[in-house]
């Protein structure tokens, strides 16, 4: 069994989606893709035992994406964890990550199980894990800060989906989704830093996948369903929107 899951789906959170952000699922582990809220509820609101994620990848440093790393940190401890815990990012996600842990004083949280940081270039599909059948690629996407973009495929080559995360339209995310069966792809808006759906789907032509899904998507707005219409003016595959729990077998 590998799956990917979305937790979270919205550009802003409400009531009803939380922030974007994501775990793949194994017979094996779990990998935590971001980490917003309360990940102890929203694993087990999924499904998802929560003593079972082995890995983080952080994105990109913005609070929307890693402001729940210090309760996820602190939760596994008190409830026990004895097993290591691998988080992966670039230099500038890990470098701030720590500077706030420091301020927690974690250092000095008896018996804390290991944490270890991956510290990944700023070079396309730079190879992050690879366990259980299948493997993480990641790529320097186009956001306010350095962001990665990444790439979740089976280890044979049979299935690929890639992510966008926060970012304009650019190469390294055609490059990254490149015969994909599903490209995630964000859908904030048109702006430095983020991307309209029709952007996306833009993107996801190029890139010839087989499905778009809207992601960080302004959930607020009253009709978000009309961004897939958008998309469909530049994509012709089939287009969708991303759903908080919502379940992709890879």
């Amino acid at each position: 069994m590998l799956r990917l899951t979305i937790l979270g789906t919205a550009k802003i959170a409400d009531q009803q989606h939380a922030n974007t952000h994501m775990a793949l699922v194994s017979d094996n582990g779990t990998v935590l893709v971001d980490c917003v809220g309360t990940a102890i509820v929203r694993l087990e609101q999924a499904g998802i035992p929560f003593a079972s994620v082995e890995d983080l990848i952080l994105t990109h440093f913005h609070p929307d994406h890693v402001s729940g790393v210090p309760s996820l940190l602190m939760d596994m401890w008190l409830t026990g964890r004895q097993k290591p815990l691998r988080i992966f990012g670039l230099h500038h996600t890990l470098e701030r990550l720590e500077d706030l842990m420091s301020f927690y004083h974690w250092d000095n949280w008896p018996d804390f199980f290991q944490v270890s940081f991956h510290r990944l270039p700023e070079r396309e599909k730079i190879a992050v894990l690879e366990r259980d059948g299948f493997r993480v690629l990641a790529s320097p996407v186009r956001h306010y800060v350095p962001t990665l973009g990444l790439r979740f495929e089976r280890a044979d080559g049979s299935r690929a989906m890639a992510y966008s995360c926060d970012t304009e339209p650019c190469q390294a995310v055609i490059n990254l989704a490149s015969g994909a069966d599903v490209l995630i792809h964000e859908a904030s808006g048109a702006g430095p830093g983020h991307s309209s759906a029709s952007q996306a789907g833009g993107i996801a032509r190029q890139a010839e996948v087989g499905r778009l899904l809207l992601i960080h998507y302004p959930t607020r707005d009253p009709e978000p369903e009309t961004l897939v219409e958008e998309a469909r003016t530049t994509f012709p595959g089939e287009v969708g929107l991303a759903t908080d729990f919502m379940e992709l077998e890879l």
